[in-house]
């Protein structure tokens, strides 16, 4: 039985003649909280002050600002609480305002070696020395191409990779990445152009339009970086190319239907080839 039932009983009872002690020991109610009367909240000066630093800092909690009101004034931490949740304050967690990005992304990959993707990726090695991993995937076939490490960036050194790539592989229709540095260098944009590579720079603040390597990025992280300490850029880059092979060659890919990207590129390879065969034949 509630409080309000209690005191609506013992009303009952005085009606039926009892006298307010005698009904209160039967319905088991305490005197004083019968004969309470709740009084109707006026905000108060400090209540209204309260809400004032509470709009002005909506950031703030009811600790921060009883620490402002008691620079002016001598009031208790438990009050500013109690008035707070009085007036049903709480601490605001505004919405960032993101840029505007366009979607889709400029281009879709429809084959192999249509579109490449790059970023660099950091870590630290035992040393607290920082590595740089400079990481490179074809985005149709979700296949690490390189994962190159040293201590410092460059836009040589990302010429440097890029030529061992498209010796190994040929050159791309096109090369994604963001506007860092090294990717917007002249010497860079020059060697590509010389290959007739195009570009495709993603929008500032806009890592999504690079997200399938941003993927690979994790998925490095997460399952190689996180999981080894380095001792020197010679053993990271001896284990990362050990990542980078099982991760073409073995570890399967839920976007690839969990065919590997080596799988899933010679497949694809062969069902292109079997259907030129058979417009041949036809």
């Amino acid at each position: 039985m509630s409080v309000a039932e209690r005191r609506e009983a013992v009303r009952g009872l005085v009606q039926y003649g009892l006298s307010v002690q005698r009904a209160c020991v039967l319905v088991q109610i305490q005197r004083a909280s019968f004969q309470y009367q709740p009084r109707s909240v006026v905000p108060d000066e400090v209540t209204t002050e309260i809400a004032a630093l509470a709009q002005a800092h909506p950031r703030y909690g009811y600790r921060r600002i009883w620490a402002l009101l008691r620079r002016k004034q001598t009031i208790n931490r438990k009050r500013v609480h109690r008035l707070w949740k009085r007036a049903r304050l709480q601490v605001r967690r505004p919405k960032r305002r993101r840029q505007h990005c366009e979607r889709p992304l400029p281009l879709a990959a429809a084959y192999p070696n249509h579109v490449w993707a790059y970023d660099f990726v950091e870590d630290q090695d035992v040393h607290g020395h920082t590595l740089r991993m400079l990481t490179v995937m074809d985005e149709f076939t979700r296949e690490g191409l390189a994962i190159d490490v040293d201590t410092s960036t460059s836009a040589e050194r990302v010429i440097g990779v890029l030529v061992q790539l498209v010796a190994a592989h040929g050159a791309p229709t096109y090369l994604r990445s963001d506007n860092g540095s090294e990717f917007v260098a002249v010497v860079v944009q020059a060697w590509l152009a010389q290959r007739q590579i195009e570009t495709l720079y993603i929008d500032p603040g806009c890592p999504w339009q690079n997200g399938k390597d941003e993927r690979f990025n994790g998925t490095v992280r997460d399952e190689c970086l996180n999981m080894q300490l380095f001792t020197s850029v010679a053993e990271a880059r001896v284990r990362l190319e050990a990542f980078r092979r099982d991760y073409n060659d073995d570890r399967p890919h839920s976007r690839l239907g969990y065919q590997t990207p080596s799988e899933f590129k010679r497949a694809w390879l062969e069902a292109q080839a079997n259907q030129q065969d058979s417009h041949i034949s036809t």
